[in-house]
């Protein structure tokens, strides 16, 4: 089964950054009648000039070819041609800052057809309302690029393959999205050979990936939610990424996951929250990774680990109500789990240390045969698996690759910085999601000091 989750879920990604397909042809300047009747009052302002545009209906392409700032009052609207990009920034230092862009369902996908298409540096795109576009903002080779407070919304009815992503960045260095809305789109945030960035306060929901993402270093995504998609997350060939305080929640399906890495080396997770996905956490080929201080709950599988990765550590996690807690696919392993907390864990702490007297043991045949044959999942809460795992231990005959927290914690530990889920923006199991985390956390802490 998770040999195929990996080619579901990664079937886009090329095998080599040099295979990656590049992006369409930028687009020219509007014929004539497709322009916006803005375009004389911005061809005729001078580099640097700030344009205050009133509210009503303006229809038309509009190209922004040198540094100005174009201010919309009263949130006037740019409805396109329906033949390309809306708006189109071919000169640096621009700044769009309030407008509703209308994308009328038209364009082209192989040419990159946005509401916003940005090719040039410095430019900045705050407070912006985009819909019926194939891409909402595109970021092609515009170093140091904004995009804030932007709602993105792709075009009603359209199949995913034929949509473009919400944020689509390719080849763009030193960029900040921050505080954007998106949803209906084919991937939320969609990331390519674009480093030094950082992703912050953004929503994306309702779609196939929140974030599609590979070659790209250095990058670092805070206080981001990623709900409702056949991934959370799915990062590809990269390196050094740091996510802090995100939510990746109630991506479920036949091949969902939480957060996904492949190839990817020296990542550093830390204060996530990560519940009710199919798969929480997926790792394949991926090295020196560290999670520390996340909560991973009310998953099948908690994590979903492939021999094939190395030198990675779990330390200090919040393990709540999930399935099974490792599903190791493969023979090896030399990930380290220390000082974790597992809801699952019956081992007494008879010193009161706080500290399971003996290691809690993540793998059984059953997980074994989980991470190793597919429809086992079908399985998972009847009696066969609960009557293995007794044979098992009473007769270790098949003897599953032995992975161990060698310092489980018995209560669950307070992870101050952990976010909590939402009820505002989850579904109705994720309003009882705190709930639950507080009554398996309790009862545990019960089951813990009536054994001493």
């Amino acid at each position: 089964m998770f040999p195929l989750i990996l080619c579901l879920l990664a079937s886009a990604a090329p095998a080599a950054e040099d295979h990656a397909p590049p992006p369409g042809a930028v687009e020219d300047r509007p014929a004539d009648a497709d322009a916006s009747p803005l375009q004389r009052r911005v061809d005729a302002a001078p580099s640097g000039a700030t344009l205050v545009v009133e509210s009503g209906d303006y229809v038309g392409d509009l190209v922004l070819d040198r540094p100005l700032n174009l201010v919309g009052r009263g949130r006037p609207r740019l409805l396109g041609s329906g033949h390309g990009s809306v708006v189109r920034v071919r000169g640096a230092g621009v700044t769009i800052d309030g407008f509703d862009v209308d994308g009328r369902g038209g364009g082209d996908l192989g040419r990159d057809s946005s509401g916003i298409h940005v090719s040039a540096p410095g430019v900045t795109i705050r407070d912006c309302r985009i819909t019926n576009a194939i891409f909402g903002v595109y970021l092609r080779e515009a170093p140091g690029a904004v995009v804030e407070r932007c709602r993105v919304r792709g075009i009603p009815g359209k199949d995913p393959g034929e949509k473009g992503s919400g944020v689509h960045v390719w080849n763009t260095q030193g960029f900040r999205l921050a505080e954007n809305e998106i949803f209906d789109v084919r991937d939320g945030f969609y990331v390519q050979s674009s480093s030094h960035g950082t992703i912050t306060g953004n929503v994306a929901r309702d779609l196939r990936y929140g974030l599609h993402y590979m070659f790209s270093d250095d990058n670092v995504f805070e206080d981001n939610l990623f709900e409702r998609g056949a991934a959370g997350a799915a990062l590809m060939y990269s390196k050094r990424i740091v996510f802090r305080r995100n939510r990746f929640l109630h991506n479920r399906g036949f091949a969902s996951v939480g957060l996904l890495f492949k190839a990817c080396d020296d990542v550093v997770a830390e204060d996530n929250l990560v519940a009710d996905n199919a798969r929480g956490i997926f790792l394949e080929g991926s090295y020196r990774d560290t999670f520390r201080r996340n909560v991973v709950a009310r998953s099948d599988a908690a994590i979903v680990l492939y021999d094939s990765s190395g030198s990675v550590r779990f330390e200090g996690n919040s393990f709540v109500g999930n399935m099974t807690p490792l599903a190791l696919v493969g023979r090896r392993t030399d990930t380290a789990f220390d000082g974790n907390y597992w809801s699952e864990n019956d081992e007494p702490d008879l010193d009161g240390d706080g500290v399971s007297d003996r290691p809690y043991r993540l793998t059984s045949v059953f997980d074994h045969l989980r991470g190793n044959l597919t429809a086992a999942d079908l399985m998972a809460q009847g009696m066969a698996a609960s009557a293995l795992a007794v044979a098992e231990r009473t007769f270790p005959v098949l003897q599953a690759v032995p992975v161990q927290d060698h310092a489980p914690l018995v209560r669950p530990p307070v992870l101050p910085r952990v976010p909590p889920a939402d009820a505002r923006t989850a579904s109705a199991s994720g309003a009882g999601l705190l709930t639950a985390f507080g009554a398996l956390g309790l009862g545990a802490a019960v089951m813990r000091r009536g054994r001493r």
